[in-house]
């Protein structure tokens, strides 16, 4: 039975299916945030409130859903009028002006039940859309300095999908999501797949996190070679800090913490290869010259 509602298949260009999933994977709404932030800005608009993406398909079904985990919501218009939304997922098309390949972005909530069946559905849409390659994007809380860039690792979950590709394959075993399963059917697909996660301080995860939102644009840019465009973002990040900033300042012992993290943080920048992210900021300032002169 198929459980996805497709409203049009659009004609894209060899596109590029970006995941994510509100939840488990997704601290400080940043990888919700990396899809909120491509539909906005890819044809040069920047506000998130105002844009009208292009809805292709919608996954809706009380199938894939527990709605006591995950209530319907609602909302009263300015005329009083009650609406209700039921969690899903929404999948876009979005075509890439300033680039060579095209975007599928998805967005939603994590399911509660039969993953594999959803996952197919997801990746039967791929296959109908002609995507050959998927990436996934997840954020999670970690042991990491607000002050220093946030991390951002690039793993396949095949070695020999990883090696084709030039990320570390994953090594990760324990308790699982959405994101690994869909990664997982790629796999058994022949689709290439590479997971992208950003890792946040755990002691600023209540608030959502555009610094990290960046980090994740970012690392999609370093991993296809591209520049996508930023946006408010650098300046959201910026206030993000000086935010978090304030409120260490209230707590002597976060802020003895944060050194810590920091210390470490910087100890191993200098045992690593420190000139990597250097290279990747010259590589990123190269692409937008490039980009603007083009223009």
């Amino acid at each position: 039975m198929w459980l996805v509602e497709i409203h049009k298949i659009p004609s894209l260009r060899s596109p590029i299916m970006v995941v994510a999933f509100g939840g488990w994977s997704d601290a400080g709404e940043a990888a919700t945030g990396v899809i909120t932030h491509l539909l906005a800005t890819l044809n040069g608009e920047i506000d998130v409130d105002t844009f009208a993406p292009d809805l292709i398909a919608e996954v809706d079904s009380e199938e894939y859903f527990d709605y006591q985990v995950n209530r319907p919501l609602i909302f009263v218009d300015d005329s009083m009028i009650r609406s209700l939304t039921w969690p899903g997922v929404q999948i876009f098309a979005q075509p890439n002006p300033s680039g060579e390949r095209d975007f599928i972005l998805v967005r939603g909530v994590e399911p509660s039940m039969r993953w594999k069946s959803f996952a197919s559905e997801i990746l039967d849409l791929a296959d109908d859309l002609e995507v050959e390659l998927v990436i996934t994007v997840g954020s999670m809380l970690a042991d990491t300095p607000h002050t220093r860039p946030i991390p951002v690792s690039g793993t396949g979950a095949h070695p020999d999908i990883a090696a084709r590709l030039g990320v570390e394959v994953s090594r990760y075993e324990g308790p699982t999501g959405i994101l690994a399963v869909i990664q997982d059917a790629c796999v058994r697909r022949g689709i290439d797949a590479v997971a992208l996660w950003a890792a946040i301080p755990h002691y600023a995860n209540a608030n959502p996190s555009p610094k990290a939102t960046l980090a994740l644009i970012n690392g999609i840019e370093d991993f296809l070679e591209i520049s996508l465009p930023l946006g408010p973002l650098p300046e959201l990040a910026s206030q993000w800090e000086a935010a978090v900033n304030e409120m260490v300042k209230e707590d002597s012992d976060i802020e003895e913490y944060i050194k810590t993290l920091e210390e470490s943080k910087d100890a191993d920048e200098i045992s690593d290869d420190s000139g990597e992210e250097l290279a990747r900021e010259v590589e990123r300032f190269l692409r937008r010259q490039n980009n603007s002169n083009d223009n």
